[in-house]
């Protein structure tokens, strides 16, 4: 007797066998019981979630002689003839093979013909998407007003591809993915069945590389069945699959955590000894990295044995939410270049220590040299303290020589009309008055003109500085300790640096990630997105310059009126 495939064998032949989809089979059951089925179906989903299986179910259910709470007994004539596929009045077609006009002409003409022992003539075509143009031009005014005695089952993994006007004329099922859990259960009914010996560990692992599809599951549990006698557990699995071991995938990461470009290297080549594909190798990385993320979020790891849940948890506890989801897109942009290089080892290689890289250099610093670089950076801070408290003293001495300007000419009008009542006194008054207002317009001017030039200080840019001290961003808290964050305009926010930026620190910080990282944390504080711009040496000199006009202006007023003037440098 020929050999038949697994899942081929423990294809399910009620709605109530089918695992996953009850959504559906529920529906379809309940129309089948009250007379009500539809001309046309089309059921939609992944690869191996039970499409074709639920029409041949629907199938042989619409015509079977005894049917019973909506399910074929698969006892009748009808029934079994159905399953060993000698029923010609069930016509199954592959649309991918047969996608021309002439063969929805052939299904068109067969239609007219009653069926031959079914109470229905059923066509199952799968893959309908691909049909032509023409093929589905030819099945529309079929499709839409059938004879009595004709139903049609259309199957498809892309129902995006199909025209408005077939999906119309269809009750449309959607076909969802089947959890792990579902396809375990399953896995273990075929194991009884089938006599085969296996782990929960590895049932666990076919659930999951099945990724929601019943078919792949069983394919994978077929080739592990074949390898030989004895029970199928977790290594096995994992040899036939090309799954690198837990082991290797969690010294890659833990180097990648650690940032250990020597370890990842290691890791790297015994993986390469193994035979081990890179790519399936980074998908692991890939998916384990999630998997920290999701333990780190949820304390979930279902699928891990103790021992690698404690491995996982001591991962967890060294990175940060942020960090882990860095690594997955750089790895995920790795695994895109990967698949266009010829040189996929080196590719990946290179991708791995630059991950490993982010701040080695920082790890062979000794704690003589980081008590150096603490006090370098308290000195920066009383500086910037100093810096602040000068230009208070600044804005103080502008502000009272203003006012002492203003009280003198007021003093001045004041004994100029004690000392004379008549009319000649009036031009002085006047005089008074208008070097007033000129002293009261010069010192608003001067005000809103500074302001121009400042902008409005971002007030918690200390604090986001500090911040990036205290999670260990280190690189970047150096090169902006010195900087101020003004807003340039309701999108921008201008850094300036005013003890200026070597070019190495406008390299660190031009860097897309970093730059991108100051942009998130601004636009946290101001509530929408904005923008950074680095503000280079000219423009702080072209601030200065408008500062010492204004300096210059007021000074020439003062000599005007004769006043007293001086400003207190800070």
């Amino acid at each position: 007797m020929a050999y038949t495939a697994l899942y081929r064998t423990f294809r399910p032949t009620t709605f109530e066998e089918m695992v996953g989809q009850e959504h559906i089979t529920k529906t379809l059951k309940n129309q089948i019981i009250a007379g009500r089925v539809g001309h046309a179906y089309l059921f939609n989903g992944g690869r191996g979630t039970g499409k074709t299986s639920a029409a041949k179910i629907l199938a042989r259910a619409i015509n079977c002689l005894n049917p019973k709470d909506g399910e074929p007994c698969n006892e009748c004539e009808i029934c079994k003839a159905a399953l060993n596929g000698s029923l010609t009045d069930i016509v199954e077609m592959d649309a991918a093979s047969n996608n021309s006009v002439e063969d929805i002409r052939q299904i068109r003409d067969e239609v007219n013909f009653l069926p031959t022992k079914a109470k229905y003539r059923v066509y199952i075509i799968d893959e309908v998407h691909m049909l032509s143009t023409g093929a589905f031009n030819a099945l529309l005014k079929t499709l839409e007003e059938p004879p009595e005695h004709v139903k049609f089952i259309l199957a498809t993994t892309e129902p995006q591809k199909l025209p408005a006007t077939i999906l119309s004329r269809c009750q449309r099922f959607d076909f969802k993915k089947i959890s792990e859990e579902n396809i375990s259960k399953r896995l273990q009914i075929v194991c009884k069945e089938a006599g085969i010996e296996i782990t929960e560990e590895a049932l666990k692992i076919i659930s999951t590389l099945a990724e929601g599809a019943m078919r792949d599951a069983l394919s994978i549990l077929e080739r592990c069945m074949q390898e030989g006698e004895g029970k199928i557990d977790e290594e096995k699995v994992k040899d036939l699959v090309g799954i690198p071991k837990f082991i290797s995938i969690h010294n890659i990461t833990k180097a990648i955590i650690n940032y250990n470009p020597e370890e990842a290297l290691q890791a790297i080549d015994d993986v390469l000894k193994e035979g081990k594909d890179l790519s399936n190798f980074l998908w692991e990385i890939i998916k384990y990295v999630r998997d920290i993320l999701v333990y780190k979020t949820s304390k979930n790891a279902s699928i891990y044995s103790k021992e690698e849940i404690t491995q996982i948890e001591e991962l967890a506890e060294k990175v940060e939410k942020d960090r882990l989801l860095s690594i997955i897109c750089e790895l995920s942009n790795l695994e895109n270049d990967m698949k266009w290089s010829t040189q996929k080892t080196i590719l990946f290689q290179v991708g791995i220590l630059k991950l490993c890289n982010g701040e080695t250099s920082h790890s062979s610093i000794d704690n003589s040299e980081i008590t150096n670089l603490k006090n370098k950076i308290s000195a920066l801070e009383n500086k910037i303290d100093q810096i602040g408290q000068g230009a208070m003293r600044i804005s103080n001495g502008i502000d009272g020589k203003t006012n002492y300007q203003a009280n003198v000419a007021n003093q001045n009008v004041a004994n100029q009309n004690f000392a004379s009542q008549s009319e000649t006194s009036m031009p002085n008054k006047s005089t008074a008055s208008q070097g007033k207002a000129e002293a009261k317009s010069i010192t608003e001017s001067n005000k809103a003109g500074t302001q121009k030039a400042t902008g409005n200080g971002v007030k918690a840019w200390p604090s986001i500085v500090e911040n990036l001290k205290q999670e260990g961003k280190i690189m970047l808290y150096t090169n902006l300790i010195n900087s101020q964050a003004v807003e340039l305009n309701d999108m921008t926010v201008g850094i300036s640096f005013p003890r200026g930026l070597t070019p190495f620190g406008k390299t660190i910080l031009e860097k897309n990630e970093n730059k991108t990282e100051l942009e998130k944390r601004v636009s946290m504080e101001f509530g929408k997105p904005m923008r950074i711009k680095y503000i280079e040496e000219g423009a702080k000199a072209q601030a200065n310059e408008n500062q010492m006009q204004e300096k210059n202006q007021i000074e020439t007023f003062a000599q005007d009126l004769d006043l007293p003037f001086n400003i207190i440098e800070g």
